[in-house]
Parts: C-alpha cells; sequence; structure tokens
C-alpha cells in the first residue's frame, strides 16, 4: 500500500511530499521533532512526547503550527492511513519558508508541519530484548540537546562511527570523562553502593546537557511503584566499565541492555538480574496501553 504523509495541511502520497527550497529546516535545521512510538494500534505516551514538542518549540520561539487536539488527530490519522499497527509516527516542525538570511523572518510565515508514519518490527514481548555493543566517542553537539532540533549531524557521525566499528551505539563523552547519553538514547548503569549496598540506576540527571527522553521519563516515573532507587547524575567512562550492569533507553528501541563498550564485558555480558527486572516493568507498562 503507498504511504501517506501530511504536509502543511494536505494528505500526500509520500513520494510526491515536498516543503519549499527556502524552508529554514532545510536551510538552517531550524526546527524541532519528535517520533511518538506505536504498539498494537496504540500510541505510546502520546502526551509525553506533544509536551517535549511544545517546549522544544517555545525555546525556540516557532508557533505552534496547530493546536494539540489537531495534531494529535493528525498523528492518528497518519497511523491509519499507513496501516501501521506497530512503528512510528514522525513529526515535524520547522519555522516555515522565508527568504534565506540567518535572522527570524521580518515577515510572518506560518511554520511548516510535516507528519509521516512508517512500519518497525517490533518484539512481541518487550521482557526480552536484544543486547547491543556499544562504543564511546567525544559528545561534539551543541549547548542545548535538551531541544529535540532537527539539527543532528554530531549524531549522525557518532552513529555512524558505531556502525563502522561493529556497535550498536555511541555513548557520548563530554570535557570531564563523563556519558551524557547516547547518539540516539539515554544511558544507564547498574551499581551497588559500596557503604549500603543498595542497587542503584544512575543517570544523567535532566539539564541541558541531554535530552529528556520520554522512556527515561516513564522509568523514573516507575521507580516509585517497583522500589528501584535511582540518581540522577552523571557517571564516568570508569565507573561504566566497572558497572554491574548498563542499558539504554529510547522510544525507537524502548529498552536496550548493554553487553560490551569499547569491546569490554560489561557484567556478565547477559542481561542481569536488574536490568530484566526493568524490563518486565516496562513489557507490563507498554501493555497497559497498548492492551
Amino acid at each position: 500500500m503507498p504511504r501517506t504523509a501530511y504536509v502543511n495541511g494536505r494528505y500526500v502520497p509520500h513520494g510526491h511530499a515536498q516543503v519549499g527550497i527556502e524552508d529554514r529546516g532545510y536551510q538552517f535545521a531550524d526546527g524541532v521533532y519528535d517520533v511518538v512510538p506505536v504498539v498494537k494500534g496504540a500510541f505510546i505516551d502520546e502526551d509525553w512526547h506533544w509536551e517535549r514538542l511544545e517546549r522544544g518549540l517555545a525555546e525556540l520561539r516557532i508557533d505552534q503550527p496547530v493546536n494539540r487536539k489537531t495534531l494529535s488527530m493528525i498523528a492518528h490519522r497518519i497511523a491509519q492511513r499507513n496501516m501501521i499497527e506497530n512503528g512510528i509516527v514522525y513529526v515535524q516542525v520547522t519555522r516555515g519558508e522565508a527568504p534565506r538570511d540567518h535572522k527570524f523572518p521580518t515577515k510572518p510565515v506560518p511554520p511548516a508541519l510535516v507528519v509521516t508514519g512508517r512500519h518497525l518490527t517490533m518484539p512481541d514481548d518487550f521482557s526480552q530484548a536484544r543486547m547491543i555493543d556499544v562504543i564511546t566517542g567525544p559528545d561534539l553537539r551543541w549547548a542545548r540537546p535538551d531541544i529535540k532540533s532537527i539539527s543532528l549531524l554530531p549524531n549522525v557521525l557518532a552513529k555512524q562511527a558505531a556502525a563502522e566499528a561493529g556497535a550498536y551505539e555511541s555513548w557520548l563523552v563530554n570535557a570531564n570523562n563523563e556519558i551524557t547519553e547516547g547518539s540516539s538514547a539515554n544511558a544507564w548503569i547498574v551499581h551497588r553502593d559500596p557503604e549500603s549496598g543498595r542497587v542503584i540506576l544512575r543517570t544523567h540527571q535532566s539539564d541541558q546537557a541531554i535530552l529528556k527522553g520520554i522512556v527515561r521519563t516513564a522509568l523514573v516515573a516507575l521507580a516509585e511503584k517497583h522500589q528501584w532507587a535511582i540518581e540522577e547524575q552523571p557517571f564516568t567512562v570508569e565507573e561504566l566499565m566497572s558497572a554491574d550492569e548498563a542499558f539504554q533507553s529510547s522510544s525507537g528501541n524502548m529498552i536496550r541492555p548493554v553487553r560490551t563498550v569499547d569491546g569490554r564485558t560489561i557484567g556478565s555480558g547477559e542481561p542481569g538480574p536488574v536490568v530484566q527486572e526493568i524490563l518486565n516493568a516496562f513489557a507490563d507498562y507498554v501493555s497497559a496501553q497498548s492492551g
């Protein structure tokens, strides 16, 4: 079945979708995006995705092209028209089309809205996740990765470096030798406090250094129910290498346990008991929304 896209008020064949050559997203990467996972026809954590998109637009001073209710309707219609049972809906908003000038347009222009969808293979059971190999590399992104900007060139280069190394993901390292996050996921380690013996999940705090992932947000929300101890603070590369377990979270791939980092095995090299507990809890969480 031919794919359908939504572009600035019209549903069009995906292959014929177009925006103007002077759209500021094309010229300057002047825009934001979000990706909503679809599982068994249900949008997972939809409102959190719209909230993050709206926050990014506000930070960049781009008007919302439509209200949230209308955007949700468009996104669901794209999923339906493309018969997406499992996959993603991609939403992108740019400042719009205007003569090329670094400054904002002097005359009001409508923001550009593009919505597309595609099928993805989803596991039947989210408690069973494929392990991944990770490399580390320098965090070369701009100073505001908390905004889900369409300017992703450093992420692209980091992801390509991982692929060329035979790995799945790059975890990014700042000037203090701390892991910020992955090129397309939030990074986590599991360690045991040497004094109390408590098992602790650690991930970088939600500030301007990372994108506040939606699955990350869900895990923090689940922590109280499942009595997980979470520390939101950076961890170093050395702490990562000595961690009992490690995993990453993202809307595109949910939760992925880490097997190796830079070729060194983390823990036993198999999904550990804590990550497996997290996988089980998150599988129940997704099932509650998708039926």
